[in-house]
């Protein structure tokens, strides 16, 4: 049985490729083998109503492949709805699933339908799957078999037509062999598996992948920037980029937001800022908490001053920029040791302004 479901998680919203719509298949696939095989299934599996598991590691865009395989399916004008496992509460997961009854329980007012009833003829995406407790793998198994569940209070099982889609970055095999997942649920949501590599295993799409997101957020943020060198292609290409596309899309928004290819330099050419030229030292051994914390303040800073440069020193518009509160902002300028008033005048000679 498939299921089919409607809106995306309203609690969860992210500004990333990997939480976005639908995105042209050269900035999806690249050119790989490996996600040649990928764009395979995705194609095969898309008209068969049947359940699918996308598995990978956090980052390679399987929320991204799951809206794919929604949007190519007959049932793709049809709601699709996220359900991101961790990020509810665990109190909660039953009641945004299933729903439930006026009266259900104090403080249940009235009637709230669940996001499987609100994904009828369309795709339940449930993230993360690995996170859902015993007792409600067995209500979605349930559902898988029958088609069927009931809202909480309820006194009738409910009939949904729906595709699911599930995704998890932990070993399925693993958590089955700990007990923490139902190896029945298991076979059910895993007709078909895709595997998404990550981005170190597709390391020569890097440069499409860059050159695609630049051209995005550069008209996204109204910030022409220029093409990344070669030689900074290749040192992203070197990098093993543990948080895959989703780091490196962090990272070239940020590039075209302070303007500058010093920020690959800072973040990706050894994945961590240099040490400090003195580092805190107990004995003969480093205090790695507090050079971790000089670092960080000093790579901060770094980021803060050019952000402020590429907005002409204008603090709200820098706040924005770098994603953070105004108020935030004034409290890393004092912090860092930066003016929190007046513009550029009042940057201190040699400080981290000069940089």
């Amino acid at each position: 049985m498939g299921i089919l479901l409607s809106r995306d998680d309203d609690r969860v919203k992210s500004d990333t490729i990997l939480s976005l719509g639908l995105l042209p298949d050269a900035l999806v696939f690249g050119q790989s083998e490996v996600m040649r095989v990928v764009r395979l299934k995705v194609e095969k599996v898309a008209g068969a109503n049947v359940p699918v598991l996308i598995r990978g590691e956090s980052g390679t865009g399987k929320e991204v492949i799951a809206r794919l395989i929604h949007a190519r399916s007959p049932w793709g004008s049809g709601p699709f709805v996220k359900v991101n496992c961790p990020a509810i509460p665990g109190t909660l997961v039953e009641s945004e699933l299933f729903g439930y009854q006026q009266g259900a329980f104090t403080g249940a007012s009235g009637t709230k339908p669940g996001r499987v009833e609100m994904a009828r003829h369309g795709t339940l995406f449930l993230d993360e799957i690995a996170e859902l407790e015993p007792g409600l793998q067995a209500k979605l198994l349930q559902l898988l078999q029958d088609g069927q569940f009931c809202p909480i209070g309820g006194q009738e099982d409910k009939q949904v037509e729906a595709r699911v889609v599930c995704a998890t970055n932990r070993n399925l095999e693993e958590e089955i062999r700990k007990g923490s997942f139902r190896q029945d649920l298991f076979y059910r949501i895993n007709v078909v598996s895709i595997h998404m590599p990550s981005l170190r295993e597709r390391a020569a799409d890097i440069p499409l992948i860059c050159d695609s997101l630049r051209q995005m957020y550069s008209e996204r943020f109204d910030r022409p920037a220029r093409p990344f060198s070669a030689r900074k292609l290749e040192v992203l290409q070197r990098y093993h980029w543990p948080g895959n596309i989703r780091e490196l899309e962090n990272l070239v928004k940020r590039y075209v937001i302070l303007g500058s290819e010093d920020v690959i330099n800072l973040e990706a050419t050894e994945g961590r800022a240099a040490l400090p030229e003195s580092p805190a030292v107990s004995g003969n051994v480093l205090s790695l908490k507090k050079v971790t914390r000089q670092a960080m303040r000093e790579l901060e800073g770094k980021i803060i001053v050019k952000a402020l440069q590429a907005n002409n020193w204008n603090r709200r518009r820098a706040a924005s920029a770098l994603e953070i509160s105004y108020r935030a902002l004034l409290y890393k300028l004092k912090e860092a040791g930066l003016p929190t008033r007046g513009g550029r005048r009042n940057v201190p000679s040699g400080g981290l302004g000069d940089e």
